[in-house]
């Protein structure tokens, strides 16, 4: 185990854990555990971080940056996926903030191909398609009410029309599917209008490709690239700079890799190459980062939207994108990812209160993670941030659970 003491993060400063709430004995089982689960081959390496009162008091690197070493180092670089959703979600706000745009406005305002959809309904065997009973708005796109889907998270009539029409490849239980034509966000938006709506605007959370549509619609209203906004307007002033939409030459090296073959299923695991900048700069799923730099911006919307003296975003807007924007009459279409006892927000599941949820956890949490493993989470309540980074798309759940009862298990 690579057992990095409580070193001083680029992001926080470091703090005695026992000062800070945190019982000494209950981290050193964090450690060890996932430490046993580097041994026994079920993940090559395990980066975590928890923040108390605004200070690092835990910090550790278990494990291999690769399955052929070398040791896990603090810098190590992770696909996010859609960790990335936060950041981007953040983005559209700001420009909210600036009255260039309005959350209830219809996307086809923005993106005209979507100011028409159609809803998939499955009629004795066969699909059939209705009118939409009311625009997509960009609120939708921010909370999953838009009808849009993915076509890994499940195998409905309109879920395979999705994987039908070829946009993607790979395998959809590993959650490890690639955009397969060369298209810019503009021209994937386009291809993504044609396909049919799996719920009508509003009436269901369905997880999906609404995130990315969102990023097309910060480059529309920005005029920037969505690279060049979040660079300009958030990477680059909080000082997140590993964090971009592919990982440059000079620092492939850092690129923590999975296992090849998934060590439960035996399946093959591949992750997106990240070697090159892509046409398509996916606002769903399309960053890598590292812990320090997910630490900053963490740390920026624990502090009510401010760093280093410095505000990215309104303490109240940040408050209500992280409030509950699901109705009681919106049904859960994507039960695995929205778990009992939690709704969600404009980018972030929240959480409503301490019972029913699988894990432990206080109201008011707001929290995400990416398919390949990696996880975050802000509990005001608690004054805590945790993060973990894996690369091990089939182990996600399992690892995000241990670590939520490992933490928890670990405060005073």
């Amino acid at each position: 185990m690579n057992d990095t003491p409580q070193r001083s993060s680029s992001a926080l400063a470091a703090a005695d854990p026992k000062a800070a709430g945190l019982s000494p004995e209950a981290l050193a089982r964090l450690s060890a555990i996932m430490q046993r689960e580097v041994d026994g081959k079920h993940v090559p390496g395990v980066a975590m971080a928890i923040a108390r009162g605004g200070k690092l008091a835990y910090r550790r690197d278990v494990g291999l940056l690769r399955p052929d070493g070398p040791p896990l180092p603090h810098d190590a670089i992770f696909r996010i996926y859609s960790m990335t959703k936060p950041i981007v979600s953040v983005a559209l706000m700001m420009l909210v903030e600036e009255g260039k745009l309005f959350i209830n406005d219809p996307i086809g305002k923005y993106v005209p191909a979507l100011a028409d959809p159609k809803v998939g309904v499955e009629r004795d065997g066969k699909l059939e398609l209705v009118a939409a009973e009311r625009a997509i708005t960009i609120q939708d796109l921010l909370r999953h009410t838009s009808g849009l889907t993915y076509a890994f998270t499940g195998n409905t009539a309109v879920q395979r029309v999705y994987k039908e029409m070829g946009l993607f490849t790979g395998d959809p239980g590993n959650a490890t599917q690639f955009l397969t034509r060369d298209l810019d966000s503009a021209g994937f938006v386009t291809e993504l209008a044609k396909l049919p709506l799996i719920n009508q605007p509003g009436a269901s959370f369905d997880y999906s490709h609404s995130t990315d549509v969102i990023g097309r619609v910060v480059e529309i209203v920005s005029g920037q690239s969505l690279r060049a906004f979040l660079c300009a307007r958030i990477l680059e002033p909080l000082g997140m700079s590993d964090t971009d939409f592919f990982t440059p030459a000079d620092k492939i090296a850092r690129l923590a890799q999975p296992f090849p073959r998934d060590p439960d299923s035996g399946g093959p695991v591949n992750l997106i190459d990240t070697h090159a900048a892509p046409r398509f700069e996916s606002g769903g799923g399309g960053l890598v980062s590292t812990m320090d730099d997910y630490l900053r911006f963490a740390r920026m919307l624990a502090l009510g939207g401010t760093a280093g003296g410095k505000r990215f975003i309104g303490s109240r807007t940040l408050a209500f994108m992280t409030a509950d924007h699901l109705a009681p009459h919106v049904r859960n279409g994507s039960p695995t990812l929205l778990q009992p006892g939690h709704g969600f927000g404009l980018g972030f599941s929240v959480r409503r209160q301490v019972g029913i949820a699988p894990t432990p956890g206080s109201p008011g949490e707001f929290f995400w993670g990416g398919v390949a493993g990696t996880y975050f989470w802000i509990a005001p309540k608690e004054d805590l941030i945790a993060l973990m980074m894996v690369q091990a798309p089939r182990q996600r759940d399992y690892f995000r659970q241990l670590f939520r009862n490992l933490v928890y298990a670990a405060l005073e």
